[in-house]
């Protein structure tokens, strides 16, 4: 059998190629920066959301399922027009070729955006009504949209999309390496603005995820939200950072109330809001068809600063 991995460069593809190549997959890996596929075997470059359908079609050759990875981020400052047009046509039009042409299932990379904003508090599971707050999250839900349609038009079963979580690993970006280069300062940090929980994946429960829903006999459902077995503290994942780094947890007991002040002269009462928020993933589903989710995410979170520190 044959995998198409599109996104074959990024943080979390790269992952996924690995886990399938040693579970004996044989691989087609695209990506939209083609020039960094050069030596790989069976590499190809990733249509536009514009290309034509015979672009779509081609990519199918011999491949039975997808993993879709490929996506333009919430970090990078894309209008949402940009965003809709990878995270949401560039997945339709991929959708409706696999359709077509490969037999098997469809995996989405989606994201916990899709069904809630940065702001939410509470439990996120399969049931949770979507209803995603910002332009990245819009597009990530019309894309698990688009994807279901075009197998629901070709009468099939075998798409799913993952809503993830922060992820950790080796080369993560966004907020939590923002917390970790926070960390690596010492300064400290007052405990009142890290009293939220989060969920969290690593890297490579992404990708074991993806394996089991490529091999797993039953098709996979419409989604899944994993996630690690246990959400952390953000006080905890800071600790785990510093204790990584060699560095005293210096968390100092001060009240909220002069930070809220700060966030709302600066017209950041939203991001304040989003810093508080407890956002818990339940992955029992997930886990109850046979995935095992990582059970040490404060011991992976230590690892990478060490790791980062001894790259210095």
């Amino acid at each position: 059998m044959k995998v198409l991995v599109t996104g074959a460069t990024g943080f979390v593809g790269g992952r996924i190629i690995g886990r399938l190549r040693k579970a004996g997959f044989d691989l087609r890996i695209a990506s939209r920066l083609p020039q960094r596929l050069a030596g790989a075997d069976d590499a190809v470059a990733l249509p536009g959301a514009d290309a034509p359908e015979e672009a779509f079609l081609a990519l199918m050759r011999d491949v039975t399922h997808v993993v879709h990875c490929a996506a333009l981020n919430n970090d990078r400052g894309a209008g949402e027009a940009d965003l809709r047009a990878v995270n949401a046509t560039l997945t339709g039009r991929l959708a409706q070729a696999a359709a077509a042409r490969a037999e098997g299932r469809f995996i989405y990379l989606s994201s916990i955006r899709a069904v809630v904003g940065p702001g939410f508090s509470g439990t996120i599971d399969e049931a949770t009504p979507p209803a995603p707050q910002c332009g990245y999250g819009r597009s990530k839900r019309e894309g698990e949209i688009a994807m279901l349609e075009a197998f629901a038009a070709a009468g099939r079963e075998g798409a799913t999309a993952l809503r993830l979580p922060a992820v950790h690993g080796e080369g993560m970006k966004g907020n939590l390496r923002g917390l970790m280069r926070l960390a690596a300062t010492g300064l400290p940090l007052p405990t009142s603005a890290l009293t939220a929980v989060r969920s969290l994946i690593s890297n490579d429960a992404v990708a074991a995820a993806v394996t089991h829903l490529l091999t797993r006999p039953m098709p996979p459902r419409p989604a899944y939200v994993p996630g690690d077995a246990a959400p952390v503290a953000m006080s905890e994942i800071i600790a785990a950072f510093r204790r990584g780094y060699g560095r005293p947890a210096r968390l100092v007991a001060m009240p909220a109330w002069p930070f809220r002040l700060l966030a709302t002269l600066a017209g950041r009462q939203a991001s304040w809001q989003a810093l508080l928020a407890t956002q818990i993933c339940d992955p029992s589903l997930l886990a109850s068809e046979g995935w095992t989710p990582e059970p040490d995410t404060l011991g992976r979170l230590e690892a990478l600063a060490r790791q980062a520190a001894q790259a210095r």
